[in-house]
């Protein structure tokens, strides 16, 4: 499993990633941009991996909730009901949220758990925008949720995992706050082939959800050890990004049960 060495390398690194996001929430930076905000193509193209979202949809929310960092749209795989709880693991500027409140109804309820202060507020001020009542935002870490065991109907996540050091607790713990018969759906970046060492220790590209990325095998062997079943691949797109001879990046839609 692709993980930093040791826990001070993780801490290292978690710090690089909330700095760059909370970069991104304030317009510093866009995206996987570089420093001085000029779209860093080796990373990955904006344009490319935030897909799914229906014009529409995207109409009916906050502007500025959709700061491009996806890879795919869990909520159109989510078999959301009226009435329901949601979690979405990593929510950003709120786009998922806003997307699962519209499915779920005023009876129904949405978390975004995010560790980045610049984007919770950012979030919270879309959601009062959007007049969003049944959204809230919660500051955590998702290797260790804010939430109750066993009270969640349905979690969403959108290219955040691949950015944990270590995934097998991001997984434990959706398990954990899930109701049994609960699901998630999740949107994430995975590698295949042998990926070189000087991709997988450069914190820039961990901030750009590729070095961290995990062997698709493995990802869904990491989610069926966590106790999930019906493990199920809904949508898989190989991204000609950063792409080398023996190895590539892929934004996978995955679906299990509790």
């Amino acid at each position: 499993m692709s993980t930093p060495s040791s826990e001070a390398d993780a801490r290292t690194l978690k710090k690089a990633i909330e700095d760059r996001y909370a970069a991104i929430a304030r317009g510093e930076v866009k995206g996987c941009c570089d420093t001085s905000g000029a779209l860093n193509a080796e990373l990955y193209n904006i344009a490319t991996m935030a897909q799914g979202y229906k014009a529409s949809e995207l109409a009916a929310i906050p502007e500025g909730a959709n700061l491009g960092l996806g890879c795919g749209d869990p909520t159109a795989d989510a078999d959301f009901q009226p009435g329901q709880t949601v979690l979405d693991l990593g929510s950003g500027a709120g786009i998922d949220c806003f997307l699962a409140a519209r499915r779920v109804g005023p009876q129904g309820r949405v978390i975004g758990v995010d560790m980045t202060d610049a984007m919770l507020e950012r979030a919270r001020e879309n959601a009062l925008r959007g007049g969003f009542a049944n959204v809230e935002f919660r500051k955590g870490e998702i290797e260790k949720l804010p939430v109750e065991s066993g009270t969640v109907d349905r979690i969403i996540s959108n290219c955040v995992i691949n950015l944990a050091p270590d995934k097998r607790p991001v997984f434990a713990e959706a398990y954990r706050v899930l109701k049994a018969g609960g699901s998630f759906t999740v949107s994430d970046i995975v590698s295949f082939g042998e990926v070189p060492p000087s991709i997988r220790k450069d914190v820039e590209l961990w901030a750009g959800c590729t070095a961290g990325a995990l062997d698709k095998e493995e990802y869904l062997g990491v989610i069926r050890k966590a106790g999930f079943r019906e493990v199920v691949v809904i949508k898989e797109v190989v991204y000609d990004f950063q792409r080398g001879p023996n190895f590539g990046f892929a934004s996978v839609t995955v679906r299990a049960v509790k």
